[in-house]
């Protein structure tokens, strides 16, 4: 089974994480957007008609994780379509959209590995189950490396950015979801998972 064949309810069954909703960021403080995001955006909203999660992935999302893992001291790794095989017996494989390790250089993923971002076309809800599966395995790759971190997610159309947070025996998920129109605070979550 891998991550894409993941759901909400298969969460619980197949890796015996329950999900709790509460607030994971009341205190985040909006960082400015760079100029080059904000004109990357604005042209992509222009030229490119974001219709696909391919076009949304590349033309909105990744320019936003590009500024995230800039504005992160010490800069991440983002890595986007990689292979993220960690424990095949317990689904805990395939590709990943995206993700966040604080690899020495971006040849390849090393632990710890902080966040995944997964991207979905419309719906929210439908890619909570494939990212929570790769946040168990970030999680599960991190421990077998040694590392104990705090283990982040995000779900996103582009437009909207719905964020978890992995506890070890459930996952949260935050109770609010945020606006691309509201980046400088969706930027400033992220300096906060980052950092």
């Amino acid at each position: 089974m891998p991550y894409n064949e993941f759901t909400a309810e298969t969460i619980h069954p197949r890796l015996g994480l329950t999900i709790a909703r509460r607030a994971l960021f009341p205190f985040a403080a909006a960082v400015p957007a760079p100029p080059w995001l904000t004109d990357i955006l604005a042209r992509g909203e222009r030229l490119v008609p974001a219709r696909s999660e391919k076009a949304r992935s590349e033309v909105i999302i990744a320019p936003i994780l590009m500024a995230a893992a800039d504005a992160s001291s010490p800069p991440l790794a983002p890595f986007s379509g990689e292979q993220f095989d960690v424990d095949a017996a317990r689904g805990l494989n395939g590709e990943v959209d995206h993700l966040f390790a604080r690899s020495p250089s971006a040849t390849f993923i090393e632990a710890p590995v902080l966040a995944v971002v997964e991207a979905k076309k419309l719906d929210i809800n439908a890619g909570l189950g494939q990212c929570v599966a790769q946040m168990e395995a970030a999680r599960s790759f991190n421990q077998k490396a040694g590392t104990d971190v705090t283990v982040f997610g995000c779900v996103t159309t582009g437009e909207l950015w719905q964020f978890l947070r992995h506890d070890v025996t459930s996952v949260v998920l935050d109770t609010r979801r945020y606006a691309v129109q509201q980046l400088e605070l969706l930027l400033g979550v992220f300096r906060d998972i980052l950092k």
